[in-house]
């Protein structure tokens, strides 16, 4: 490892395999009228997370589609519910959901 200030915190995933990986998301997402946006979510995000090494440590993402679809569903009932004001907290619940699914591989 080197200095605290080194290359120890670095992200070895590819331009190509990111645009890839986008495009293939956003069709799924298109093609199923958005049902399947956790999984396309789930595809790029857990793409970058696992080309992620934080201080000599990578990161692991271990979130399912399943897991946020059901999420999903819940808040699109209380934003629905409480006319969209609850759509505000959407994107927090969404970060909060990321990082309970992110860890440490070592």
């Amino acid at each position: 490892m080197e200095t605290r200030f080194g290359r120890d915190s670095f992200f070895d995933g590819g331009l190509l395999s990111l645009i890839g990986w986008t495009i293939i998301g956003t069709i799924i997402t298109v093609c199923t009228l958005g049902i399947c946006y956790p999984w396309a979510l789930c595809l790029v995000y857990g793409w970058k997370i696992n080309h992620t090494v934080i201080e000599g440590h990578r990161l692991h993402f271990s979130g399912s589609a399943v897991g946020l679809f059901g999420n999903w569903l819940k808040w699109l009932l209380l934003s629905i519910i409480t006319i969209g004001i609850y759509s505000f907290w959407v994107g927090i619940k969404l970060e909060d959901w990321k990082a309970k699914n992110t860890s440490f591989v070592n």
